[in-house]
């Protein structure tokens, strides 16, 4: 047997006795080997440790929302180690296919929802479609794909990602649905949720429905308590001036508005900033 198939099936047996054991938290991770995350632009957050680098949904190209979107474009082509980029579906916006491309340029892995098929796949790299519910090991990550709910239908995932002694729930612009429960008690408790908040109504296909197609912040909310997430980090949201994409009214400050009667903290991260684990978050 492999190493790399003895560490596979290590992971999964420490997964299974995580299931089987909803309340048990991972060991806290220590400074020399613990998981760093950077966030990106718009739903992109970078996940750091010493030998292996992921990306979820990482954007580079200011072509997918021109002058709407203020955040600043983080670069991803100096990944360190092993390098893998999730995506949580093909839209453009989550799909990069230029951001996949930089931070894939020396080779890695590709993955994304096992009922899409995101092209093109940078040379060099690694397509590994994925199941839901399926714990892979991506480089030194745990990646398990799980459900996600398009404003258009279209397919989409969630990932939950456990590394460094730290386990997060990444969202994508997942609108609401009936999986939270048993995502929570299945890999929960987090220690961070990034979630979508901007609450977005779309004007593109008619006749047009008037409802959020990505959740509101108080939707964000009630997801993180009902995920366990220690702290909830905000993604997805900051577009103006849009006609047939219009976000509500001041997503983040309604965020800390739903939070103050919830368990739930807000921890808010500017694109290009590191989460610091020991700050106090804004609840």
């Amino acid at each position: 047997m492999n190493l790399r198939r003895r560490r596979f099936l290590s992971v999964c047996a420490a997964l299974t006795a995580a299931v089987a054991l909803p309340g048990r938290a991972f060991a806290p991770a220590d400074t020399a080997s613990g998981l760093r995350i950077r966030r990106l632009a718009w739903a992109g957050i970078r996940l750091q440790l010493p030998q292996a680098t992921m990306f979820i949904d990482p954007l580079v190209n200011p072509d997918a929302w021109g002058s709407a979107l203020k955040d600043p474009l983080v670069p991803v082509g100096d990944a360190i180690g092993d390098t893998s980029v999730l995506i949580t579906h093909a839209h453009p916006d989550h799909f990069d296919a230029k951001a996949a491309a930089d931070a894939l340029r020396n080779g890695g892995t590709l993955a994304y929802p096992n009922a899409t098929l995101p092209l093109p796949i940078p040379q060099g790299a690694r397509a590994r479609p994925s199941a839901l519910w399926e714990p892979q090991l991506i480089g030194d990550f745990t990646a398990t794909a799980v459900p996600a709910s398009d404003g258009y239908g279209d397919p989409q995932v969630s990932w939950v990602v456990s590394a460094g002694g730290r386990r997060i729930f990444h969202g994508g612009d997942t609108l609401w649905h009936g999986h939270w429960w048993r995502i929570g008690r299945q890999f929960g408790p987090f220690d961070a949720a990034f979630l979508p908040i901007n609450g977005a109504r779309f004007g593109w296909r008619k006749p047009v429905s008037g409802q959020p197609g990505v959740l509101t912040p108080e939707q964000a909310v009630a997801a993180a308590e009902i995920l366990s997430a220690r702290r909830l980090v905000p993604i997805h949201y900051g577009i103006s001036g849009m006609q047939e994409y219009v976000e509500v009214d001041d997503p983040l400050g309604r965020l800390h508005q739903a939070a103050r009667a919830k368990s739930v903290a807000i921890h808010p991260i500017a694109p290009g900033e590191w989460m610091d684990w020991d700050a106090q978050a804004a609840g």
